[in-house]
């Protein structure tokens, strides 16, 4: 595991596992993103057992069944409307009285049948031994608790890229994202390059990944046999 780098000179250091230290030329960044979560326990035990971060790769299995997604935002708003188009019905758990999503996701939602918004929601477990059969939520005006039975739950709060270890070399947005060219895979620091959710919040999907990764691995070997190094 990468725990360190430095880019500060011609030739790039990156540490690994914190005591082994590796030169390269060239470096292609491909860490990732990570969806955000909850934090609460039956979420982490039942993730892959109806639990999900990713509609579009997952919905398919939820196919003529209840679901709920928990966000307010353009994400949640974008998962709710993919997966009204597969299952019976959806709900929408938002902590506030509000949707922080674009006026656009807010009607495609609220003007979507068989979507339900839970305004003021808030999930405190998720329910099932093996699977996911319901969502245990509290309103956070009433202090009323329900549950709400369902197959499916998406976490829709967000992705924090991991490119901690990047700051201070590479530019980024205020997310964290690694900035790069239009068209190409280049970052601010010559022969530092970047594919993949690391710098792109928008796809996030193993195809656009691939995608951008072999951009990246084509830069590199551009920017070698420039320089003479390949």
């Amino acid at each position: 595991m990468v725990t360190q780098v430095d880019f500060s000179n011609g030739l790039h250091e990156v540490m690994v596992d914190g005591t082994h230290t590796v030169q390269a030329h060239s470096v292609i960044v491909s860490t990732g993103a990570s969806a955000k979560w909850l934090g609460i326990e039956s979420e982490q035990r039942l993730n892959g057992h109806g639990v999900s971060a990713c509609a579009v790769c997952d919905g398919f299995f939820y196919r003529g069944l209840d679901v709920a997604v928990v966000g307010g935002g353009d994400t949640a708003c974008e998962e709710a409307s993919y997966l009204a188009k597969l299952c019976t019905k959806v709900y929408l758990l938002v902590r506030r009285n509000e949707l922080r999503a674009s006026h656009i996701m807010q009607d495609r939602v609220k003007n979507t049948p068989n979507i339900e918004i839970l305004w003021n929601t808030e999930t405190l477990e998720i329910l099932g031994d093996h699977e996911v059969e319901g969502v245990r939520v509290k309103n956070r005006d009433s202090g009323e608790i329900n549950e709400v039975p369902v197959k499916g739950f998406f976490v829709a709060i967000g992705h924090q890229p991991n490119t901690a270890i990047f700051k201070g070399y590479l530019d980024m947005d205020e997310q964290g994202y690694i900035i790069t060219e239009k068209g190409s895979s280049r970052t601010n620091i010559e022969g530092v390059f970047a594919c993949g959710d690391a710098q792109d919040k928008i796809y996030r999907q193993a195809i656009t990944a691939a995608g951008t990764g072999c951009m990246a691995a084509l830069d590199a070997e551009r920017y070698l046999a420039i320089k003479g190094l390949h």
